[in-house]
């Protein structure tokens, strides 16, 4: 425990030195209103956790036979970075199954569902 303690107070030691001392940029006339902002952040985390929340799901179920870059391809398994199906027909074959796919629909809730089909399109960028 004392381990933990000491090497987090190094991390944040770090992290002070390395961004301390600076002044925040100025905004400048053309940026956006405080209120539009705070809704794109928002937006952002969201789409952000959600994208954390699949990609911890994806590497649960599906890296074993999708790989962690989804091009395993194990059993017949698609490679996930070529895919062009839409994010309904992959949450329909997430739900269902596919061939040797394992339906999930009894094993992950709908949101869960819908985190995993979500995360696929950072597999194709």
């Amino acid at each position: 425990m004392k381990k933990f303690v000491i090497i987090i107070s190094a991390l944040g030691l770090m992290t002070l030195i390395a961004c301390g001392g600076e002044k925040p940029a100025e905004p400048s006339a053309s940026s956006n209103t405080p209120a539009k902002e705070e809704v794109k952040k928002e937006a952002t985390e969201t789409a952000a956790k959600s994208n954390r929340k699949g990609r911890l799901i994806y590497k649960q179920y599906c890296v074993i036979c999708h790989g962690a870059d989804g091009k395993l391809g194990v059993s017949g398994a698609k490679d996930l970075s070529a895919s062009t199906i839409t994010l309904e027909e992959r949450i329909n074959q997430i739900t269902n199954g596919k061939g040797l796919m394992t339906p999930y629909k009894d094993i992950l809730s709908e949101d869960q569902i819908q985190s995993v089909a979500e995360y696929l399109d950072e597999l194709r960028k």
